[in-house]
């Protein structure tokens, strides 16, 4: 979790419904594995935070492209953070993808640290909980049935090949960035 609120797009949605899993086969327990991944968050937030604190927007113009955030998407969040104020971090951290970027443009909105700290941990306890939650509910099911069990591999399988493409396509974008001669090709 601490990762994937760093800006490095590791889902939490994988994270946290397997710990669930493991909740359901009593090796875990839910409210710490929820604790457990809303801290982490604040750990991983607390370094993006302070990256774009001492680094501001020329930092993200220069290296954002490597974790996947370029300046049209920064200047969205600038928007919504002069509008909304602190409260974009609350209501991020409950967001899909937009979570994972959040901790970054709060610091280079220079947001206060320990308002910053609260809202991440108020918006991310939650998400945390209920994705661990649907973990430990899909476990308790595992065994009884056999059309989720078939579903499940079903969905590994894809989850699998979606990380391999993304991989690929990453890797190609990195490469076409640094050989222009690429691009043509």
């Amino acid at each position: 979790m601490a990762l994937e609120s760093a800006c490095i797009p590791l889902p939490s949605e994988i994270i946290l419904p397997f710990s669930g899993y493991l909740v359901s086969t009593g090796r875990f327990e839910l409210w710490p594995v929820a604790l457990a991944g809303a801290i982490g968050c604040n750990l991983g937030s607390t370094l993006a935070w302070a990256v774009g604190y001492a680094g501001g927007r020329p930092l993200v113009e220069r290296w954002g492209r490597y974790i996947l955030l370029d300046a049209g998407e920064l200047a969205l969040v600038e928007r919504f953070f002069a509008r909304f104020g602190a409260v974009t971090v609350l209501i991020s951290r409950m967001l899909p993808i937009v979570r994972t970027y959040i901790a970054l443009p709060a610091g280079i909105a220079r947001m206060n640290f320990w308002t910053f700290q609260l809202y991440t941990f108020i918006g991310s306890l939650p998400w945390c909980l209920g994705l661990a939650y649907a973990g430990l509910r899909l476990g308790r099911a595992w065994d009884s049935s056999l059309r989720l069990q078939s579903f499940m591999h079903g969905f590994t399988a894809f989850t699998a090949l979606a990380i391999v493409v993304f991989i690929a396509w990453y890797a190609r974008k990195l490469w076409r960035d640094h050989h222009p001669a690429g691009r043509a090709g």
